[in-house]
């Protein structure tokens, strides 16, 4: 028989996503309404998000989606049927109604099968992404207004434990673990790492950084924080969350960097990449297996090729010991050297130390935040050294031996 977390997890699991993951950090009001995407195989812990939802008072909108398998690919048949107009569609006024309409965004994550469309046409797949970028348009929008939280977790499936070289069982003592849900009251161990976390994020937002020299097997990269930029947790954005990001003036990229992870992205894997930036952009970029995908991703449109994010993780805050093949674990994982990731595509406007309601896209775009339908986090775990160079032009490691240097 296929394991099944105990009732007692799956309820805190539950718990945790709302009443922590949700509001950031502060869960949901009576009255809200809660978004939940769900894939198939999460079923179990859409039932206790529910629950949660409706003790707190909450309105609860699902967005099921069935799971593709060998046996029966949805998505599969889609990319070999449609034509460009299918392609390309995109119901605006449905989704534009759907993000006015939501108070939290919530994501089931559970793969039955990552490699549902490793044959399917890369850059079919780019063009659809493309036009469902809206989506991303739009939410952004309200988390730039503040009338909208977002939050992230994973459902362990066979399938993706097998990927991690694990059994079922096995994956879930990460997942477990990780998100303190064998802690009696893991919303109370969660906001106090948060808090452990900030002081990290107070320390980097003091030093005021201009410049990030990031050395690595393979990895020579420069990175421009940017004018009027601050660092901040992941937090609540994503259960479990363990890093510390910003969004970086894209124009100041140079260098090259290597990732030791795979990156598993819509029914595909890309491992060994390698990207060249100059300019502030992707001049070059290779993959050991997947390089049409990486290079059709890239291509989604201008921003894709631009950096949006540059995130470091403590070891020592991180509580994920073991690859888990998904970005959402593995960008968050601490063992011996920690981890960064480097996202490309659109940037985040709150890491804008200014009024992010009020700026507009013109102030934006004049400060070096990139814009992109896309946003992919490509991730390496290999031991780095972290240098900036601060306004008065003296530098400091602020990382090493997967740890923030701030004592």
């Amino acid at each position: 028989m296929a394991y099944t977390p105990p009732q007692e997890i799956l309820e805190r699991y539950g718990e945790v996503m709302v009443n922590y993951g949700l509001g950031n950090g502060a869960g949901i009001k009576s009255g809200d309404v809660v978004g939940v995407v769900c894939a198939e195989d999460a079923k179990p812990l859409l039932l206790e998000v529910a629950k949660s939802v409706w003790r707190a008072g909450g309105h609860l909108i699902v967005d099921f989606h069935p799971a593709d398998d060998a046996d029966w690919n949805m998505q599969k048949a889609f990319y070999e049927i449609a034509s460009d107009k299918q392609l390309e569609f995109y119901p605006d006024a449905h989704r534009r109604s759907y993000f006015a309409t939501i108070d939290h965004y919530l994501v089931l994550l559970a793969d039955r099968d990552p490699r549902s469309l490793a044959d399917v046409d890369p850059d079919k797949r780019s063009r659809y992404a493309r036009a469902r970028g809206r989506d991303l348009t739009y939410r952004f929008e309200k988390v730039k207004a503040e009338t909208l939280s977002w939050s992230g977790c994973l459902y362990g499936t066979e399938a993706i434990a097998a990927e991690a070289g694990m059994n079922l069982e096995e994956y879930w003592e990460q997942i477990i673990h990780a998100c303190y849900l064998d802690d009696p009251d893991p919303v109370s161990r969660w906001r106090s790492t948060a808090a452990e976390i900030r002081q990290t994020v107070t320390w980097l937002n003091r030093l005021d950084i201009e410049w990030l020299h990031v050395e690595a097997d393979g990895t020579d990269l420069w990175v421009t924080v940017g004018e009027q930029r601050r660092w901040a947790g992941g937090e609540s954005v994503n259960v479990p969350s363990f890093e510390i990001a910003t969004s970086p003036d894209w124009r100041g990229t140079e260098g090259h960097i290597t990732f030791s992870e795979p990156l598993y992205r819509k029914g595909g894997v890309i491992r060994g990449i390698r990207l060249t930036f100059a300019g502030g952009e992707v001049v070059e970029a290779s993959a050991e297996e997947g390089e049409a995908e990486l290079k059709a991703m890239i291509a989604t449109d201008p921003g894709a090729a631009r950096i949006g994010e540059y995130s470091l993780t403590d070891a020592r805050h991180s509580r994920i010991t073991r690859f888990m093949a998904s970005t959402l674990y593995d960008e968050n994982r601490g063992g011996s050297a920690g981890n960064t990731h480097l996202a490309l595509g659109n940037s985040y406007e709150q890491m804008y130390t200014g009024d992010v309601a009020g700026a507009t896209p013109e102030q934006f775009a004049a400060l070096g935040f990139n814009s992109s339908s896309t946003h992919v986090d490509i991730i390496s775990t290999s031991d780095r050294t972290v240098t900036a160079t601060v306004k008065d032009g003296s530098t400091k490691v602020i990382y090493a031996g997967g740890q923030f240097q701030n004592g």
